[in-house]
């Protein structure tokens, strides 16, 4: 992994950086950036075009890789759907370099960018703290391990954790924007969950519940080279891209445009109050709280989910034809999660007749009555994953519920001597189907149901023991 600090500055740091700019100008080094007007500030903003960047990334190949979406065309990774994650696959190492870079630059904005600015203020430096925490949780959430340094030793997703809250703990203490705070203070309730530490998740988590509505929202700019990718694969490209499990179909596309592609790129959500409640909930159903559960959802959908924005949009043009399956369902049929489950409606939306309704932070079909009707510690763990899944949808979540990790990439064991072996190998739970199975379904024209192969979720409860999911039961 090349270090990102000398000779990175594209025609100066607040073209590269903010504007894109494509051509590298030698004559810009970092001692000749450092001493620039408010350079904390152009900086940060650099970091912030990174997030997307790295964003772009995760979300892409993570859906891909979980059985949200299925790539039903070919210009994205052909295998994950498979799932088969190799570390010489060229995604794999995208993913790692751009978590790693935006670490790189984080650290390089908090060790001598705010040394050389005596303008920066403690927010510019919580902000670096914060997004330099948020590159550790991708590390440990996405990869088996990864080095904490350039060229360093590869550490244990729990090793990044403890950085990032250390991390963390530096952005709460210089921010003072309170809703800044809370989305810091949700982000260390995720690292608690992801390292099963109950107590702890549940003390950050219930604080955050105090801001329900609480939203943190990367934007993107379809001017300069940072668009929303997931948006063009959604919506924005002329040729159908992904295509969403079948049962998943009412809340795609998440991210669209009505205006002109490169003015009208969607933010991606990626804190969001409904987290604290989807944590809580896991905790009280692990803990054999059924009653404290069902409270939590049902607050959830009506204090969170019922508040959130629902949009009305002409979407006439999908056809889901990208090629690799020209059987998806093009008009609103009913559903089967998996060959056991009753018929559903509602699920399949009808584009060609009508505007659709679309929940461009969070949506779920999961209803105060469906709650109710869960009487055992299983069925509300279901509900608590399907929601996780239905409200997380193009944010890039869901393969992690699965307990898929990637490994480290062949790139990064050329170049440095500490990767092991073991570091090569991704994590794919046994259970996990393959040859396409999470993708999979079956659509009888003649009956209008489309059946799929597997609803994960009901796969997850089965393997809740299996020590790749579930933090809280193992």
């Amino acid at each position: 992994m090349k270090t990102y600090i000398k000779n990175i500055f594209t025609a100066g740091i607040a073209c590269i950086l903010l504007a894109g700019c494509a051509k590298d100008n030698p004559n810009i080094t970092d001692e000749v950036y450092l001493t620039t007007t408010n350079v904390s500030t152009t900086w940060l903003t650099g970091l912030k075009r990174q997030m997307a960047l790295t964003m772009n990334q995760v979300i892409v190949n993570t859906e891909l890789v979980s059985d949200n979406y299925f790539n039903n065309r070919t210009l994205s990774n052909k295998v994950f759907d498979i799932p088969q994650i190799d570390n010489f696959d060229l995604d794999v190492n995208n993913i790692q370099s751009a978590i790693q870079r935006l670490r790189e630059m984080s650290e390089y904005g908090l060790t001598t960018v705010v040394n050389a600015d005596k303008s920066t203020t403690p927010v510019q430096k919580a902000e670096m703290y914060f997004i330099n925490a948020y590159a550790h949780v991708l590390s440990g959430e996405l990869f088996t391990g990864l080095p904490g340094t350039a060229k360093g030793v590869v550490l244990s997703p729990a090793q990044h954790y403890a950085i990032a809250i250390t991390a963390l703990d530096q952005a709460i203490s210089l921010q003072t924007n309170a809703t800044e705070k809370a989305a810091y203070t949700l982000l260390k309730a995720r690292v608690y969950y992801d390292l099963g530490d109950a107590a702890q998740a549940k003390t950050f988590a219930t604080s955050v519940m105090a801001t329900p509505l609480l939203l943190k929202q990367q934007a993107f700019d379809g001017q300069n080279a940072a668009s929303n990718d997931f948006q063009t694969y959604l919506f924005s490209s002329t040729t159908n891209e992904f295509a969403p499990l079948p049962r998943l179909d009412f809340l795609d596309p998440k991210y669209y445009n009505t205006g002109t592609v490169a003015l009208d790129q969607k933010p991606v959500s990626y804190l969001k109050g409904e987290e604290a409640y989807l944590i809580l909930a896991e905790i009280q159903v692990s803990t054999g709280d059924l009653a404290g559960t069902k409270t939590t959802l049902k607050s959830l959908l009506t204090d969170v989910i019922a508040k959130r924005t629902i949009v009305s949009l002409s979407d006439v043009k999908e056809t889901r034809n990208g090629g690799n399956r020209n059987d998806y369902p093009l008009t609103a049929v009913k559903v089967k999660f998996d060959e056991t489950d009753v018929e559903r409606s509602g699920y399949v939306l009808d584009r060609k007749t009508a505007n659709i309704n679309i929940s461009t932070v969070s949506g779920t079909k999961v209803s105060p009555t469906d709650i109710d009707a869960a009487t055992t510690q299983d069925a509300l763990l279901y509900l608590v994953y399907r929601m996780r899944q239905e409200i997380f949808i193009s944010e890039g979540r869901r393969m992690s519920d699965l307990g898929i990790k990637f490994p480290v990439s062949q790139t990064e064991q050329l170049n440095n001597p500490n990767v092991k072996p073991a570091d090569l190998v991704a994590q794919i739970p046994s259970f996990i189907p393959k040859n396409r199975g999470m993708d999979d379904f079956t659509n009888n024209a003649v009956s209008g149901v489309v059946t799929m192969k597997y609803d994960m979720n009901k796969v997850l409860v089965s393997n809740k023991t299996a020590k790749e999911i579930f933090p809280f039961i193992n």
